[in-house]
């Protein structure tokens, strides 16, 4: 049973801040897209000026990956990174109280890709990464093939009840990042997991595989979850069109001869695949 967010848990000023960034989050979803995306351009503007720190990081990355890059093409890709960061937060409102708003803004291409696996009996990964439009994909593609999702609690603990809630309503299921046991056992039954191993956790899962043509720090778990479930692993990916004319989630063909007994050889396809 879905548990409903109890407003007196957290009414202590140091979550007020939280609160006022979801009634502003909540007032602007009832405008048209293109007016949600001018407001998401206005607040990733001003994240860019009082976020020196997140700009570094982004520089760093940034410069890693396109080494060949012009300083004017890194400011200007840095830039479009915060841009998109706003726009992301509306798109989480969105997402959270006007999701079958999303099904009308949202063209989905290649599901096939996951329901005939699904008719053979088999369990689906479906892969990603945490992109900034990542919140509008999954209640869109949970429509079509109900799965569970990976969760992996916020630090704000406010925020964190919201999300759960949410989460909890539009998913077949969230599963707490420390224990994919139910998330195993759904998909050994055919059912589907959504999985994006992009982030950095450091542990015994982690390994060191090529990302834009550095080694760097890579989860294991798609590979050995595949292993264990004899799962299809379907990568998948959200393209925001321009001037608020809704997306489009494109769902690629599973990866082939995948996985394999090589998990630095696994870990390198995962990367690659993210990449492209």
């Amino acid at each position: 049973m879905i548990k409903a967010v109890d407003i007196t848990e957290y009414l202590a000023p140091k979550y007020w801040v939280t609160w006022l960034t979801l009634g502003l989050l909540r007032s602007v979803i009832f405008l048209p897209l293109p007016a949600i995306e001018i407001c998401g351009l206005m607040l990733g503007k001003l994240l860019y000026i009082f976020l020196p720190k997140r700009r570094q990081i982004a520089d760093i990355n940034l410069r890693i990956a396109f080494p060949e890059a012009s300083s004017q093409d890194i400011i200007h890709m840095r830039k479009l990174c915060f841009t998109n960061m706003g726009i992301a937060g509306f798109e989480l409102a969105l997402s959270w109280w006007q999701d079958k708003r999303l099904l009308k803004l949202c063209e989905v291409e290649g599901l096939d890709n996951i329901t005939q696996h699904q008719q053979n009996g088999k369990g689906v990964i479906i892969l990603t990464a945490h992109f900034t439009c990542l919140e509008i994909g999954g209640p869109v593609l949970n429509h079509y093939v109900p799965f569970q999702v990976m969760y992996k609690r916020a630090h704000n603990k406010l925020f964190d009840a919201f999300m759960r809630y949410h989460r909890g309503r539009l998913y077949k299921a969230i599963v707490d990042y420390h224990k994919p046991i139910s998330m195993i056992k759904g998909l050994k039954k055919g059912h589907a997991a959504w999985y994006a191993p992009d982030q950095d956790f450091r542990g015994k899962d982690m390994i060191f595989a090529p990302f834009f043509g550095v080694q760097a720090s890579a989860l294991t778990a798609p590979a050995r979850f595949a292993k264990m479930t004899d799962a299809a692993v379907v990568p998948y990916y959200i393209i925001r069109k321009p001037k608020g004319q809704g997306y489009k989630l494109v769902i690629l063909p599973a990866l082939e001869n995948f996985p394999t007994d090589n998990v630095e050889e696994d870990a390198r396809v995962i990367n690659q695949t993210l990449e492209h």
